[in-house]
């Protein structure tokens, strides 16, 4: 439990407030509508389908004000550098704002659902208690309208016996906004599920982008105020006595006509904060986009992976962090996030491209096509726009002793940026360099992908055995996607100095690490270190990761301790 405690502890703390929030809403906002005088005759005509209706509402107000804050990336870099104070536990929690946003989506999903059956029921009830079907007191309470003469409001919005529940729905302000609310929310959470972003990453990037009409309507939802409550008057309406006298009505001093009105709209006032704010991110968004950006080098690796080098006018980054890239000649409206691969101390910043989706394979088509004596910038490269950098946990990599760097595939990026920076800090012997050791694992399914940084690493190998540092970084390349061809070529060329695949003196390995093994050789290697294990890679992976730094960390301070940090975009 200790060891779920480190890795897990804060994070499940903030979970539990705001479900907490949550439920605290839920049954407050219930018992204040199934309870309140004020609508004891509301309750007459809708029953228990008000407090269900209601509800659910002011969670969703609590919901849709936390929904945009996730996705505010500036806003999370900038409190990612006034974190830095806080330590690594506080600003870890800023790398999980999609998870968090997706939780916060799963309960503006429910409570939808939940709110929008309630509200179908009452729209049947009233019409029901307006035709006379629910007794004499509904019946009376129904027939209220607006009248000067008697001073009185209504309290059914349905005016007509040929008002159908239907019609009051598509009707009025409440209904109208309501369906097109959920018609938006159905179509951004159909289009986020997995199998539609990695395969079709357009549709769920323009069908996301219905959020507009999603908070339009959220706005306007509550104007028709069509829950309407008793108000006070003078002489006072008593409810326990006046509802046995419905003839007396507006006769008598004892009973006068009650007088109903609808409640103040207050979504607004939950989400205008939170809009403000995402409005700030999209013109600062805008403002990169002008920015010029020119190329410096392309290159076309195996299996389909750009190399982008990029340059732009007061660009600064830090190690493992990630951009957005806006190509206007494939489409002006899509962004699409990418590590760059480059180290803060270059002149220029890098990014690996794989061909997954329409837009990498447009983008890489037309760089295949570009002709091999051009003299001059490509136009589409010219246009290309940058939005970044933005924060990720692998900033984080040298405020830990000791670190494990776990890539799958192209999740090397991150790592290459690091390695990257390692090297030009050992070279200009940076003092501030506080790691000691690190643990590097990349796991490939086919042999090529080793060529995109296997120069790197034979660069910093040949670098560390030069300073006598050869224990400082230890790396290790595991080949997934093996057959049995790869092992007999192995082994036939086992006793060569370097390895037959990367060059480098490691010689790779075949098949998966045994991650209990790695983390008992770290542990046994570092007894009293805090071990940061970095992962860009699969969720599958993350999992087993996850478990096995909560498995072989000790909240002993003389022992070793390991924090799992994962990227996210």
């Amino acid at each position: 439990m200790s060891n779920w405690i480190i890795n897990q502890g804060l994070s499940a703390f903030i979970l539990v407030v705001w479900m907490g929030i949550n439920i605290f809403l839920f049954v407050y906002f219930y018992l204040f509508y199934d309870l309140g005088p004020q609508f004891e005759y509301t309750r007459e005509l809708l029953g228990s389908a008000l407090p269900w209706a209601r509800a659910p509402a002011a969670v969703l107000n609590f919901n849709c004000m936390l929904i945009l804050l996730p996705v505010c990336r500036n806003l999370l870099s900038l409190l990612r550098g006034s974190f830095i104070c806080c330590g690594r536990t506080m600003r870890k929690q800023l790398d999980k704002n999609l998870t968090f946003h997706k939780l916060v989506a799963y309960m503006i999903a429910l409570m939808t659902a939940v709110h929008t059956i309630a509200h179908l029921l009452n729209a049947e009830w009233y019409t029901n208690s307006f035709q006379g079907r629910y007794g004499p007191l509904a019946t009376k309470l129904s027939m209220l309208g607006d009248s000067r003469e008697l001073n009185t409001t209504y309290l059914n919005p349905v005016r007509s016996n040929s008002t159908t529940p239907t019609i009051l729905v598509f009707t009025t302000i409440a209904g109208l906004t309501g369906v097109v609310i959920t018609l938006a929310l159905i179509l951004m959470i159909t289009s986020s599920m997995e199998v539609i972003r990695r395969s079709y990453f357009e549709v769920f990037w323009y069908t996301h982008h219905l959020f507009i009409v999603f908070f339009a309507g959220l706005v306007f939802h509550g104007a028709g105020r069509i829950v309407r409550s008793q108000q006070v008057t003078d002489p006072p309406h008593n409810n326990s006595l006046c509802e046995n006298q419905l003839e007396n009505w507006g006769k008598t001093a004892d009973c006068p006509v009650p007088q109903f009105a609808g409640g103040f709209p207050q979504t607004w006032m939950w989400v205008i904060g939170p809009m403000i704010i995402y409005l700030c991110e999209r013109l600062l968004r805008f403002i990169r986009y002008m920015q010029p950006v020119s190329y410096r080098k392309i290159v076309i690796r195996p299996s389909k992976v750009l190399e982008l080098q990029l340059v732009k006018p007061g660009f600064k980054m830090q190690v493992g962090q990630y951009v957005f890239l806006n190509c206007p000649a494939i489409s002006q409206l899509e962004w699409h996030p990418f590590t760059m691969t480059s180290a803060p101390e270059e002149d220029f910043f890098s990014v690996h491209i794989r061909l997954v989706g329409d837009w990498t394979e447009k983008l890489i088509k037309m760089v295949e096509n570009l002709p091999e004596d051009a003299s001059k910038e490509p136009l589409f490269l010219s246009m290309m726009a940058v939005d970044g950098p933005f924060g990720t946990a692998s900033e984080d990599v040298f405020d830990y002793e000791v670190s494990m760097l776990v890539g799958a595939g192209i999740g090397v990026t991150p790592f290459a940026s690091i390695l990257k920076s390692i090297w030009y800090k050992f070279k200009d012997s940076d003092p501030k360099l506080r790691t000691k050791k690190i643990y590097f694992y990349w796991l490939c399914r086919e042999t090529y992908a080793f060529e995109w940084f296997a120069d790197l690493l034979q660069v910093l190998e040949k670098d560390m055995e030069e300073r006598g540092m050869r224990d400082f970084l230890t790396y290790k390349l595991y080949l997934t996607g093996w057959d049995q061809s790869h092992v007999n070529h192995a082994m036939v060329h086992f006793d060569k100095e370097t390895d037959i695949i990367t060059g480098l003196k490691q010689k790779t390995s075949y098949g998966r690490p045994n991650w209990d093994r790695e983390f008992e050789q770290v542990q046994q290697e570092n007894p009293s270190s805090v071990v940061g294990t970095f992962l860009c890679g699969p969720q599958a992976l993350a999992k087993d990761l996850e478990k096995k730094c909560v498995k072989y960390s000790d909240v002993d301070p003389r022992k070793t301790k390991f924090y799992f940090n994962k990227e996210n975009f």
